[in-house]
Parts: structure tokens; sequence; C-alpha cells
């Protein structure tokens, strides 16, 4: 089930960010009425924001794997501050 809810979550995002572009396509045309405009905003803003958070989530669920000096493998949380 988590990988049936992963590849959900890609296609969410995928489909957010292709929503995305299309509001930003659609402003920058310049065609919009200053209602549209404003409403095609908001809903930049909310996709932004919904993009922001997946993506957050993703980077908290990426594991490294580490060699241990015994030889044995384990994972651990990605830190990016921790020398490779």
């Amino acid at each position: 089930m988590a990988g049936e809810k992963s590849a959900a979550s890609i296609a969410d995002f995928e489909k957010s960010l292709d929503e995305l572009e299309k509001l930003v396509h659609d402003l920058e045309q310049g065609e919009l009425s200053l209602e549209q405009s404003l409403t095609a905003f908001e809903r930049g803003v909310k996709l932004t924001r919904e993009c922001q958070q997946a993506l957050k989530t993703a980077e908290q669920r990426v594991e490294q794997l580490v060699e241990n000096s015994d030889g044995t493998l384990e994972t651990r949380p990605f830190s990016p501050d921790e020398p490779a």
C-alpha cells in the first residue's frame, strides 16, 4: 500500500506542477481579466505551497545506505550536513 500512496503522491505532485506551469503561462500572456488573474494567482499560491510541502515530505523520507566499520550495511536518515 505504501508504494501505491507514493505513486499517487508523485502523480499528484506532477499534476499540481503542470497546473502551476499553465497558470504562470496564462498570467504571463496578460489576456486574463483582473478577476481571472487574481483567481489564477490565488490558485498558484495554493499549488506552490502544496508542492513545497510534498518536496519537504519527500526530503524527510530520503535515507542513505552506510557501511559500518565491521562491514555491515544500514540505512540512516539523510543529513546533507554529514560528510559523504
